[in-house]
Parts: C-alpha cells; sequence; structure tokens
C-alpha cells in the first residue's frame, strides 16, 4: 500500500519538476580517492574544539572577524549577525539573500559574497551596497566566496552561473563547468574573469605576498592556482588535486598557512554513479528527500604555500562539528563555520 501511494507520486511530480528544471548530465570520472592512512588518517583534534553560540545562529557558512575580534556571519534569511559574546548577538546588516563568503578590507568594510545579490560591501553602520551582480554580460547564479587583497582589489567567485544556491546539487550531479573565479576592481568596478569553466567554483585564498590566489573546484575534489605576479602572471595550475572531500572554503593565515575545509568526505556510491549520466538525469528529478544523506564528518586540512598538506583536523563522528564549510584563523585561534550547523567551533592552534 505504501510502495503503491510513493510510485503515485512519483509519477506525478517527476512531469512537472522537469518542466522546471533544464538538467543535462554528463559522465565524470573521479580519480581513485586516496586511502585514509598516512596524514589523511583519522583522528579526533577536531573535537577539542570550543562551541560558541550552540543553538542561537542558523547555518555560519564563513566567519569574518573585525579589528575587536568580533565574528561576524550569515543566515539563510539574508542577515548578517554580529557576536559580542557567547550570549550576545545582535544584526548588524540585512541583505536580502543569503550572504555566504565574507572579510573586511582594510578600511573597515565587510565585503560579502551574497548567493542571491550578488557582490556586496557593508560599511560600519551596515548600509549594504552592491558592487557587482554579472561578468561578460552572464549574470552570478551563486556568488560564493571571496578574499581581499592589501589594496582592496576582490577576488570572488560565482560557483555556478546557472544553478542558484538551492540547486547545488544539481550542479553536482549535471558535472558541467559552471563556475568562475573573477576579480573585482574597487577604483573603476569593472570585474575580470580570470578563470571560467569550474565545477562549482568555491573558497578563495590569496598567497601571503599576493603572488597567487587559489579557488577551490568543489566537484572535482581538487584546488586551482592562479598566478598574479612574476614570469607566471595570468596563468593556472593544479594547486592539489584528488582531495579525500568536499573542498569549501579556504583562507590564509597570512604567514604562509592556508585552512582547507572539507565539508565532508567523498562518497563511493557517487564516485560511480558519475559515468551514467542517464541515472543521474533520473535522480535528479526527484525529490532531494530521496537522495542518500551526506556523511557527517568535520574536516579541515593545513597546507602550505607548495600545496603540501601539513596536518588535518578531524572529527570522525560528526557529533561535535560537521559539514566545515570554512576555517577561519585569528589570535591563535581558529573558527569554524558550517552551512548547516547551529553552532560556531573555536580552537585553539598551537603555532
Amino acid at each position: 500500500m505504501f510502495r503503491k501511494i510513493v510510485l503515485a507520486d512519483v509519477v506525478i511530480v517527476i512531469p512537472l519538476i522537469i518542466t522546471l528544471i533544464s538538467l543535462s548530465p554528463v559522465a565524470y570520472n573521479a580519480p581513485q580517492k586516496p586511502a585514509m592512512t598516512g596524514i589523511w588518517a583519522p583522528n579526533n583534534l577536531l573535537q577539542k574544539a570550543e562551541i560558541l553560540a550552540q543553538g542561537k545562529v542558523d547555518g555560519p557558512e564563513e566567519i569574518a572577524v573585525d579589528e575587536k575580534g568580533r565574528l561576524y556571519f550569515g543566515t539563510p534569511d539574508g542577515k548578517i549577525l554580529r557576536l559580542l559574546s557567547d550570549r550576545v548577538i545582535e544584526t548588524f546588516a540585512t541583505t536580502g539573500g543569503r550572504p555566504l563568503g565574507m572579510k573586511f578590507n582594510k578600511k573597515g568594510i565587510l565585503i560579502v559574497a551574497d548567493a542571491y545579490k550578488g557582490l556586496l560591501s557593508i560599511d560600519p553602520q551596515g548600509l549594504v551596497k552592491i558592487l557587482a551582480t554579472s561578468a561578460d554580460g552572464i549574470p552570478f547564479k551563486c556568488t560564493d566566496a571571496l578574499d581581499v587583497a592589501k589594496n582592496g582589489t576582490i577576488y570572488f567567485t560565482d560557483a555556478s552561473d546557472k544553478f542558484p544556491l538551492k540547486d547545488y546539487l544539481l550542479d553536482m550531479l549535471e558535472a558541467r563547468p559552471h563556475g568562475r573565479l573573477m576579480r573585482y576592481d574597487p577604483d573603476t568596478g569593472k570585474v575580470t574573469v580570470l578563470i571560467s569553466g569550474l565545477h562549482f567554483a568555491n573558497g578563495v585564498a590569496l598567497s601571503k605576498n599576493e603572488d597567487f590566489v587559489l579557488v577551490n573546484e568543489t566537484y572535482t575534489y581538487s584546488i586551482h592556482r592562479y598566478w598574479l605576479t612574476g614570469q607566471k602572471a595570468g596563468t593556472k595550475d593544479i594547486f592539489i588535486e584528488n582531495l579525500p572531500g568536499f573542498p569549501d572554503n579556504i583562507s590564509s593565515n597570512g604567514k604562509g598557512k592556508f585552512w582547507l575545509a572539507l565539508f565532508t568526505v567523498r562518497n563511493d556510491i557517487l564516485d560511480t554513479l558519475h559515468k551514467y549520466p542517464k541515472l543521474k538525469s533520473v535522480l535528479g528529478h526527484l525529490p532531494a528527500s530521496l537522495w542518500s544523506k551526506s556523511k557527517k564528518y568535520g574536516f579541515v586540512v593545513a597546507l602550505d604555500e607548495k600545496g603540501n598538506v601539513t596536518g588535518t583536523l578531524q572529527d570522525p563522528t560528526g557529533k561535535h562539528l560537521y559539514d566545515v564549510t570554512s576555517a577561519q584563523e585569528y589570535a591563535g585561534y581558529l573558527y569554524i563555520g558550517s552551512l548547516h550547523a547551529d553552532k560556531i567551533g573555536r580552537l585553539k592552534i598551537n603555532q
């Protein structure tokens, strides 16, 4: 009886969804994932993190810290909140979209990548200004992550120019390159596309000397490097590839270390499914509630400027921290953000 009802519902729902979603998957041959041994061996270091504001926040995807040490983060209803203490949270600004990546520039202006509103700036009084919503005539569909250079230049991503944030899993199934890394010039307001054709362009981080910028390609488990100065200026290469999880945001501590957030570990079933576009198309037209869920796993990776993994922070249980989307170092602590969690992690790091 239950199965008949479910099947009947699916038959009715699928034609309606097909008219709303243009999904055309292609095959993707994922590399054999690395073994969780050696430098990748599981540990419980992330479980040592202190928990802040539990139950008082919703999806603090990335954390920005101002000169006073106050924490800022976005919410699904378009607010940017400011954490004054573990018990005191206030609304700093409202964008009307979904604030994701954010960082303060040298003038104390908060630069924000809002998934639905574009690239924004917010002054100390909370006044929101739209900086850019398109590049080369193509509107941003999922403005995602950013970093700000010392001179105010902004490097940022449009994760997908086809699928909005709410459909980011469809972008994964389609396996077509819709993402871009871009540069915003604050003096001219010009947006320049540096790299196009990325499979979900995610986190962005500048090197210590700002001679290159990194961009995460979430759905190929890799990070690209774009050279800004020197003989290689204007060219790109692979910084690291075949990661054991999905790279989300990445940040620099300004001292030659990058902190990479892995949203979760890789899924063998998904890597196999990628070989079969027709099966992916069927799955894409089923309600997301019928999809298998990703494993709850906390994962942060430390990298040097040559792309070497120098260590990891993990929570294999996913009970303390999970779905980690950012790790930001400030004053001897690492602040851990998550797209889905109701808390912020703070881990004291030993330099």
